[in-house]
Parts: structure tokens; sequence; C-alpha cells
């Protein structure tokens, strides 16, 4: 077996040596779409993150019996062609769950506290000149009795249910392949989850249906003071439309995800006008601890699956 990881970089610092039990084990820190083919010949097993394999480079590789996903997404695959070719492809999912609920909640109190804010006064040494012995400036704000709505409601979705509803928050939620309800929450339509909310966080998959959900008209009707929190996909909210209703309504933004990534020097929410009024982290909220060793594991075994079915 030849095997090629095709982007270690995007898994941060793991143990990747239990891989070479499979045979010949390459690893590429990147690859670019102008790399793809030449790091891809002769392998039968390819594993990647976010490198494309689309049908021009499929139809080129006629070693390759397996495509390991190291992630939950498989829109980066041509799925029909690799299924005509019998090339067999697995992705991980499950891992996460924790990982990305516990920064769903970090953004939300985050934002709800100010604590940048905060931080950056004492750092700057402003507390240094106060006369009093605190200071106090906006945020501050309690998490319980605060309505708490959630779109997409999956696992995480759930723990997120779970974990807001520790804390006190009155959680709802909306379901944008209409397949998940639980009967523990009260169940909304968009438009009024939007409208009732004091947080909305989105935790939903990047497809039809939810390319471009939240826009201008989605977030014209949000409350003020709302915050919302996008931990799902890029392209879900409208990146030009909220960068404008930052600047003109009373409303706060954290996404840890961007239609295109890594973020373009120009993008709308490098404004300084509204930094104080959102946070971003770069792809990020998969990748706690025990999250990435869980993903290795579930990529590993996928091998092993593999193998042993051949």
């Amino acid at each position: 077996m030849k095997i090629v990881l095709l982007d270690a970089k995007t898994l941060g610092v793991c143990d990747l040596s239990p891989i070479k039990k499979f045979g010949e084990f390459i690893s590429y820190q990147t690859t670019s779409p102008q790399e793809t083919l030449q790091k891809c010949q002769d392998a039968n097993i390819v594993l990647t993150n976010k490198v494309v394999l689309d049908t021009p480079i499929l139809n080129q590789l006629p070693h390759l019996k397996f495509i390991g996903i190291t992630a939950t997404g498989t829109n980066i695959i041509d799925m029909q062609r690799a299924q005509e070719l019998g090339i067999v492809v697995k992705n991980v999912a499950g891992y996460s769950t924790d990982s990305v609920a516990q920064h769903t909640l970090t953004l939300a109190l985050n934002l709800l506290s100010q604590l940048n804010y905060y931080d950056h006064y004492c750092k700057s040494a402003q507390w240094c000149q106060s006369d009093v012995f605190m200071h106090i400036n906006g945020g501050l704000n309690e998490l319980s009795g605060k309505e708490w709505g959630i779109i997409g409601f999956g696992n995480i979705g759930k723990k997120v249910a779970n974990l807001a509803s520790a804390f006190g928050a009155k959680v709802s939620y909306t379901s944008t392949s209409g397949k998940n309800s639980d009967n523990a929450y009260p169940k909304k339509s968009l438009k009024n989850l939007l409208q009732e909310s004091d947080i909305i966080s989105i935790h939903a998959p990047l497809n039809e249906h939810t390319n471009n959900l939240i826009t201008q008209n989605e977030l014209s009707i949000l409350k003020q003071g709302a915050i919302l929190i996008n931990v799902g996909r890029g392209g879900i909210v409208n990146e030009e439309d909220m960068a404008k209703a930052l600047q003109t309504k009373n409303i706060f933004f954290a996404t840890d995800v961007l239609a295109k990534e890594p973020m373009s020097n120009n993008h709308p929410f490098l404004n300084p006008k509204i930094q104080d009024k959102m946070i971003l982290t770069p792809h990020i909220a998969w990748a706690y601890g025990n999250a990435r060793k869980t993903l290795l594991k579930m990529v590993i075994q996928n091998i092993q699956d593999f193998i042993d079915q051949k």
C-alpha cells in the first residue's frame, strides 16, 4: 500500500506514525491544486482534509482505491465519479461535538461580557489611572434568562442546547434539514427564531438550503443587542451584509468560518469600525485537543476497515 496525506498541516501537531503500519506513508504539509495529481500518483490511499479531488484528478489515478477524508464534509470529492471508478470514500463524523459546542459557548460568553474590552483596559494600563477599584463600561450581561436560538439541530446543536440550558438560557431551535427534532425544546420557524432570540448560533452544513441563509433581510429582524454566532460553515451568513449590519445596528457577531478560507486581505470584517462588535477565530472550533485525537483514531480505523474488507 502507498498512502499519501495531502495536507497534514490542517491537523495541527499530532502523531501520524500509526498510519505507517499500513504501508509506505508519505505526508505533505500542504498541497496546491497544481501539485495534487503529481503527489497522488501511484497512491492506493489518499488522505485529505481540504485538498480537492475532482473528476479530472480522479480520472488520472488508476491505482487509487480509497480516499480518507480527515473531516466531516465530503464536498471536496466528486463522490459520483469516485463511485463509478470503484473508489471507496470515508469521512469522519461526530469527533468534534464537544469541541465545537465549547467554542460556541466561549464566543457567546465573551460577547456577553465584552471580556476583550476589559482585558485591553487592564493591559493597556488604563486601570492604573483609575480613581476607584473597579471599572464598568458595558457588556457584563448574564446568559441566564436569555433566549438562545439554534439553527441546525444535529449532535452539535443539541450539545449546545444542553450547555446553554445549564446556564439558565431558554433554548429553541429550527432544523434546516427538517429531519431533526427534540421535544425538550420549542421548535420555531427561522423567522420567529431570529426575531425572538437574544443569541443565535448556527450549526448547519452548507448546502442549497443554507447557502446565504442569513442575509440583509434576516439581519434586519434581529433584536437590538442580539448576538449571532456561526460555527457551521462559511457561506451560510452573507459576509458583506453582516459587515454592513454591524455598522448600522446594535448587534454582535462571532464566526469561526468564512466563505473563503484563509481570510482575504480586503475582507469586510477587517473594517476597524466594527472590531469591537465582533470576534473572529480561524476555523478552530473543531480542533480542541481531544477532538483531534479522536479524529485521527477514526481516520486510522477507516483505513483498517477498508483493508479488512478487501
